[in-house]
């Protein structure tokens, strides 16, 4: 199945993504790929930005991919099951940890962290050296998510300041999903193989 059967969303976290970010790199090169624009990047509100990450959702044409960072991680997984059930799949790339001691005041409106299953494919990518969560705790949200785990070593927040690049290997991370996502792409009904009828001996 390929990416285009999907659609890619962009979901940045507190600040946005700038140029050099993989999320803007992977936005010029992902088939259909579209980015939430949530209406204040320094200001953020839980509401406001839940509603705009799950209109994305909504308006999606294809079933969704959500590839988000940071706070958009976070974003996610404060999304209604409503939402969550129309999800394909979702790359969660450094998680911010909102409760840690001396989180900015601004990021509060997010506490606490949900810690539901989030009822759909999902891979959680920290890092070791994160300042901003730290790995016992990005693993503590990936196994209650339901969420595999990749751990990168000494890559910060990997963010722009990381020097990924297009980061390939998050691309394959994205690949990898994308397969585990396939499921949720609906068949035509003259596509489905029809079950063989029962033998009469069996």
């Amino acid at each position: 199945m390929h990416l285009m059967r999907l659609q890619p969303i962009i979901v940045p976290g507190w600040k946005g993504s700038g140029p050099a970010h993989w999320q803007s790199l992977w936005e010029t090169r992902l088939p259909r790929a579209v980015r939430v624009q949530q209406a204040n990047w320094d200001l953020p509100v839980l509401q406001d930005w839940v509603k705009t990450v799950a209109h994305a959702i909504t308006s999606a044409s294809r079933p969704p991919l959500l590839i988000a960072h940071s706070l958009g991680c976070i974003t996610v997984a404060h999304l209604p099951m409503a939402i969550r059930q129309q999800v394909a799949g979702a790359l969660l790339v450094a998680p911010a940890d909102v409760e840690r001691p001396g989180a900015p005041p601004v990021l509060q409106d997010f506490a606490p962290v949900p810690r539901l299953p989030l009822h759909f494919p999902s891979i959680v990518v920290a890092s070791t050296d994160d300042p901003y969560c730290r790995p016992d705790r990005a693993r503590e949200f990936a196994a209650d998510w339901g969420s595999d785990i990749v751990e990168l070593p000494d890559a910060g927040h990997i963010n722009d300041v990381s020097n990924l690049g297009h980061w390939p290997q998050g691309l394959r991370l994205l690949a990898t999903l994308r397969r585990r996502a396939g499921w949720r792409v609906p068949v035509a009904a003259d596509r489905i193989t029809a079950m063989p009828a029962p033998s009469r001996h069996s």
